[in-house]
């Protein structure tokens, strides 16, 4: 079940991450913004190779982090945690990994100091993803049934303590 969760959260991510790009253009267009180097320029630092600003090494950090960061989409979707509320944590997921790889190599500076603007673009493509990326995941996900979380809240629904977890029989 979990191998199939992360290549299903896999596929998933490479889907919200061509619908992010495909947002991005769109906005792009309509605000006249420039590509951001940032991504290309950290898959650079990461790999030990000079500074990049080719379209090539942005596209392969775009995809690859999409991806990766993904296959916890596909986790989460096959445990049971699906619909807007899984995405909203997964966009937090999503921002933390970005700003991680992005400050750990130098290339990006903490959000919270960035013009607002930047910050409110950055954002909205990272929700993009995130709902993106969820409604494959929890499409993919629903073809092999509620994942433990679903099924637990329909016969014992909330976190109480002494409720152990269902058999793995029930359900």
């Amino acid at each position: 079940m979990w191998g199939r969760a992360v290549v299903q959260g896999v596929a998933a991510g490479l889907a919200g991450a061509l619908v992010m790009t495909v947002a991005e253009k769109v906005e792009q267009r309509v605000t006249g913004r420039p590509d951001s180097e940032v991504p290309g320029r950290t898959l650079a630092r990461l790999l030990g190779r000079p500074d990049s600003r080719r379209r090539s090494m942005n596209l392969a950090m775009h995809f690859g982090q999409g991806a990766l960061v993904g296959a916890l989409r596909g986790v989460m979707a096959a445990a049971g945690l699906r619909g807007p509320w899984a995405s909203a944590m997964f966009w937090a997921v999503r921002l933390t990994s970005d700003q991680t790889l992005e400050n750990a190599t130098g290339v990006g500076a903490p959000p919270w100091t960035w013009p607002r603007r930047e910050l409110a673009v950055d954002l909205t493509h990272k929700g993009v993803y995130a709902l993106g990326t969820g409604a494959v995941a929890d499409w993919l996900a629903a073809r092999q049934g509620p994942g433990p979380g679903q099924r637990h809240a329909a016969k014992r629904p909330g976190r109480r303590s002494g409720v152990g977890p269902l058999s793995r029989r029930s359900g």
